[in-house]
């Protein structure tokens, strides 16, 4: 379990990230865009991925990661669930995204 405290300190440690309001969320951005949300009534997280890494998180995660369900899944963005989700895995993905984002 990684509380929401917990995942924006791990968001905002990676160099040049800052957050901004994003329709009902808060976004994790960097100067050139987002590559997380959270929303915090849900307490959960979507993380954008290229399709491998988003098949592999999916599958490691244990049912506590999973494509977003819509046309947005399909362009990398991935759910994480807050309650569930192992501390590590989620800090490696934001770690993929992060530089993806740069």
């Amino acid at each position: 379990m990684v509380s929401a405290d917990e995942f924006s300190q791990m968001a905002l440690s990676l160099p040049g990230v800052y957050t901004a309001p994003h329709f009902e969320r808060t976004a994790y951005r960097t100067k050139k865009r987002i590559f997380a949300t959270h929303l915090g009534k849900q307490n959960t997280v979507n993380i954008k991925l290229n399709p491998v890494e988003q098949s592999t998180f999916c599958d490691i995660g244990g049912g506590a990661v999973e494509a977003v369900n819509n046309k947005w899944g399909l362009q990398g963005w991935t759910q994480f669930n807050l309650q569930q989700v192992v501390p590590q895995i989620l800090a490696d993905a934001l770690a993929v995204a992060h530089e993806m984002a740069q």
